[in-house]
């Protein structure tokens, strides 16, 4: 020891692991005067007191998105093996409630994180029916706290966080019902993580009222002792349906975190939405098997049959948990930059990918990629902070302009470098622009950014058939130039309505009967954004996926049909996308044979043409 008379020494002539003393040695010397004291060192038995980081759960070997079973997976155990857990962190889900008793999650359950604003009681228990449809809260809860090591299902990303449910989905909706759920507690809870929005049915346009865009204000500024509440929203399962996410004023607010989905193989599931609000990207499902995503389920029971949007964001919200916990003074903006420096493009495809002025890429569909669970904590520890938010606004048109086919808007935006607006680097662009037109699923409008990224904010939507404005608060992290921004809107001119076509049933909109042809019947409406396998009609749900077609004509964006009276009708390409069951004909010949149809022609030509099967070559 440094500093002390002691000194350490070996004898060539003795076993380094004798089972007894050197007795000959020993006695020499005690016999030494100058050695005051001595000991033969033995070798000692000792463990280490670290807990193993991989869950001993007997489904956690199916939770192949965090335990190294693909690569990349989200580096799950990367964040646990530097310590964190969401031990500290508390979590709402605001669902449709969370069977609080389930031995997976009572554990963790925090009271003061629950109420139920559909019976106005303290108690978020779901109500329970025949079909189990209030299962939704309980799924999206397990993914993020789920105890571990208790020979139970799996584990939550945030196994020692404590988590709540909020039960407002069940019953009327209301502005106040939202708002009251994204205000509950805001100084106790940390996190509400939401996979629910206004239906994802490719035509509408919808976002919060008065009341829940106070709530989100009042949240960021004044939640958490102000570093403000974080919001985490599922972007939405209409991509069948063509929407975008940013007709959804809750999934584009700057005050959410959106998160997409994407398949194991890196592949876009058919349901995920793209827009410029997403900002970062978990998985959902498997392409090779029928493994998805492993949670808890009603009546203390387990499923690996989660998936969707809905699965995808509960992921994200326990990882920002695990930052959380890592360096509990972070903000919500804080967060938003933790997240984008930490998503990685990776295996993800898409033909948008891009560069951005500031050297990073990005997707409509996926953001800034997969999110990375194990770097965030490491940065979330180093994290110093971003300087307070400055807001510059600029006006771009100052008259009425007649849009046409096309019309950019260029504006020069240097005031907001002056010494009073000075924004030294950009977060959020937010555009507000109202405008008229015949059919507002015909507009696409984008935003070009000094240094040539484009955003696009709106794009067709063939079911968007109603007149009017489209909702556009979009979040997107922009590069540091501020000389000028391009506005662009387009429109696509001369196509038939879309309404008069009777198309196969689509996953969360309408359900094609067989036995009388050509006559729809609405599904129940769905705010939900988990695809579980339940929302399809019973009736046709079977025959619907074997009407799938071949998977190389993925992309094919619309055939026009020519009747007898030489009437262009469109077919959506709805109709030309594989449904997920079509995964066998992936390497099917390029040939894809559309259903059999009942196309409708109304008015004057009063013509109908029955069984029509078009085949397509590519």
């Amino acid at each position: 020891m440094e500093g002390e008379p002691y000194y350490h020494f070996k004898h060539r002539g003795t076993r380094q692991k004798a089972l007894s003393r050197h007795w000959g040695w020993n006695m020499r010397l005690t016999k030494e005067p100058k050695v005051l004291w001595f000991e033969q060192q033995t070798v000692k038995k000792r463990t280490k007191r670290s807990v193993s980081v991989v869950p001993t759960d007997p489904w956690f070997h199916k939770q192949w998105y965090m335990n190294n079973d693909i690569d990349p997976d989200l580096n799950i155990l990367t964040a646990w093996s530097k310590g964190y857990t969401g031990l500290g962190v508390v979590l709402t889900v605001l669902d449709d409630g969370i069977e609080k008793d389930h031995p997976e999650l009572s554990a963790n359950y925090d009271p003061l994180a629950s109420y139920d604003f559909n019976s106005n009681d303290p108690d978020p228990q779901p109500r329970y029916t025949t079909r189990d449809e209030n299962r939704h809260g309980t799924r999206c809860a397990g993914e993020v706290a789920a105890a571990a090591n208790n020979r139970i299902c799996g584990a939550g990303v945030a196994y020692n966080a404590k988590v709540g449910g909020v039960r407002m989905l069940d019953g009327p909706i209301t502005d106040m019902v939202e708002a009251q759920s994204l205000s509950l507690r805001p100084q106790h809870i940390h996190i509400y993580s939401a996979s629910w929005g206004p239906e994802d049915d490719g035509k509408t346009v919808d976002g919060p009222g008065v009341l829940a865009a106070e709530a989100f204000y009042r949240g960021v500024t004044k939640g958490r002792g102000g570093l403000g509440s974080i919001f985490i929203w599922a972007s939405g399962n209409g991509g069948l349906n063509y929407d975008n996410c940013n007709c959804d004023g809750y999934a584009n607010s700057i005050y959410t975190l959106s998160v997409g989905s994407v398949l194991a193989g890196g592949q876009r599931p058919w349901y995920g939405e793209g827009c410029s609000a997403i900002l970062t990207t978990t998985y959902s499902s498997r392409t090779t098997s029928e493994v998805q995503i492993v949670t808890t389920d009603l009546h203390h029971r387990c499923t690996d049959k989660h998936t969707g949007t809905s699965a995808s964001a509960p992921l994200a919200a326990g990882m920002i948990a695990l930052a959380l916990e890592a360096n509990p003074a972070l903000t919500w903006r804080d967060l938003q930059h933790l997240v984008i420096r930490t998503s990685k493009p990776a295996h993800l495809q898409a033909e948008d990918w891009a560069v951005n002025g500031v050297g990073r890429k990005v997707s409509h569909h996926y953001g800034y990629g997969l999110l990375d669970a194990g770097l965030l904590v490491e940065m979330a520890k180093a994290w110093a902070g971003t300087q307070p938010q400055r807001r510059c606004s600029v006006k771009t048109l100052h008259a009425p302009r007649n849009i046409g086919s096309k019309l950019t808007i260029s504006t020069d935006i240097s005031s907001c470098s002056g010494r009073t607006k000075r924004i030294r680097s950009l977060e959020h662009v937010q555009v507000q622009l109202s405008l008229s037109y015949s059919r507002r699923g015909d507009l696409v409008i984008a935003l070009t950014s000094p240094m040539g990224t484009t955003s696009t904010l709106v794009t067709v939507r063939p079911w968007a058939v109603t007149p009017g404005p489209p909702l556009l608060q979009p979040i997107r992290h922009q590069p540091a130039g501020l000389q000028g921004l391009d506005l662009h809107v387009h429109t696509l001119l001369g196509r038939e309505p879309q309404r008069d076509l009777d198309a196969p049933a689509r996953e969360q909109g309408r359900c094609l009967q067989h036995r009388s042809a050509g006559q729809l019947h609405p599904a129940p409406p769905r705010h939900r954004r988990g695809h579980d396998g339940q929302a399809l009609c019973s009736l046709c749900r079977g025959r619907v996926h074997q009407a799938g077609c071949a998977g190389s004509v993925r992309g094919v964006r619309q055939l026009f049909v020519r009747l007898p009276a030489l009437l262009p009708v469109l077919l959506p390409s709805a109709l030309l996308r594989p449904y997920p069951e079509s995964r066998r004909h992936e390497r099917s010949p390029r040939l894809c044979q559309l259903p059999p149809l009942l196309l409708h022609v109304p008015g004057r030509f009063g013509q109908q043409l029955h069984g029509l099967s078009p085949h397509l070559h590519l």
